[in-house]
């Protein structure tokens, strides 16, 4: 079986710590070998060679917490200029209410 990979926004990372997730946000500064995103609060990210991160466009991240609540890509998707954040919050706040029925025990 293969790992899952919970989908939460930056409220939630002190839960994920040591854990792989799936986080979306809008990109709002790339720097470097790091990117920073909104996503219901400010996320930390470090960039893996693969990653091409547009300012001002949402994308998926599936990552690992660090203990320090930044987040080490693993891989990222780009969703564009034109996601409803709105929705991407529900969903999470959906999957966290009822884990039982998106993630196993």
């Amino acid at each position: 079986m293969t790992e899952q990979t919970p989908r939460i926004n930056a409220p939630l990372l002190q839960q994920y710590i040591g854990r792989t997730i799936r986080l979306v946000g809008k990109v709002s500064d790339v720097q470097g070998n790091g990117a920073t995103l909104d996503s219901s609060g400010v996320v930390t990210v470090y960039l893996d060679r693969d990653s091409n991160l547009k300012i001002g466009n949402a994308v998926e991240i599936v990552g690992k917490v660090n203990p320090d609540l930044t987040v080490k890509v693993l891989t990222s998707t780009d969703f564009g200029e034109n996601l409803d954040m709105r929705v991407y919050e529900d969903l999470v706040g959906i999957c966290q209410q009822y884990k039982e029925i998106f993630y196993d025990s």
